[in-house]
């Protein structure tokens, strides 16, 4: 099983139809699994970005 190492959290957002009459609903993070130092954990795309660059 993989572990979460990220941070980050849903983001709450509105759909909005030809109405325009506002409901909520959430937006969950890219998560992905990656092997990182032979462990597999968790991370969104973001993170898996950045730390590519840094590497």
């Amino acid at each position: 099983m993989a572990k979460n190492v990220s941070n980050r959290k849903n983001m709450s957002a509105q759909n909005r139809p030809f109405s325009l009459k506002a409901t909520k609903k959430t937006q969950k993070v890219n998560l992905q699994t990656v092997v990182v130092d032979g462990k597999k954990v968790r991370m969104s795309t973001k993170e898996i970005r950045a730390n590519k660059k840094n590497n």
